[in-house]
């Protein structure tokens, strides 16, 4: 529990969220499966990684995932939103397309290993690129959820409230102005 945890737990339920609410909404199977393929391919990577010789001691020190984990669903957020601006503990300014930077910063300041952000990072930009980037290049979209786990979720129709008595009509002819 030191500061980098509670920092990174901060945005998991911030950014996390963020996803549900607007990229994700009404469809809680995708979100589900985008932290499925992200837990996939950060246990892939540690696996592979305790494999080659002169990296397996530094993924040996990576305990648990869930701050890449955390560090994906930033990234995916930033590289969904790149222009929204953003204040880091209110000392700078800067885009949402480099929150993962900064985070990965300050990640590196309070002494925390830049092997854990990083991961998420890359599991964040494997996602992005095989969701986003890949199907616009080609018109193929590889990471399609697959239809047993849509039948694990109800689909959530989006709903606009609308109130029931409202005409959307001109004005009255006297409210108008002659000019």
């Amino acid at each position: 529990m030191d500061l980098d945890f509670l920092f990174h737990m901060f945005f998991l339920a911030r950014y996390c969220k963020l996803l549900e609410e607007n990229s994700f909404r009404g469809r809680t199977a995708d979100f589900f499966y985008m932290l499925l393929f992200g837990a996939t391919v950060l246990t892939g990577i540690v696996l592979l990684g305790g494999m080659i010789p002169y990296l397996s001691e530094s993924f040996a020190k990576i305990i648990f995932l869930s701050n890449s984990l955390t560090f994906m669903m930033v990234y995916v957020w930033s590289k969904q939103n790149p222009f929204i601006h953003m204040s880091f503990l209110g000392l700078f300014t800067f885009t949402a397309a480099y929150l993962p930077w900064v985070l990965l910063g300050f990640s590196v300041l309070v002494g925390a290993s830049a092997w854990v952000d990083l991961l998420g990072m890359i599991a964040g930009h494997a996602y992005y690129f095989l969701e986003d980037v890949y199907p616009r290049m080609t018109g193929r979209r590889p990471l399609r959820t697959p239809s047993f786990i849509k039948s694990l979720f109800a689909d959530e129709a989006v709903v606009v409230a609308r109130p029931a008595n409202v005409r959307f009509a001109a004005p009255p002819a006297e409210d108008m102005h002659q000019d």
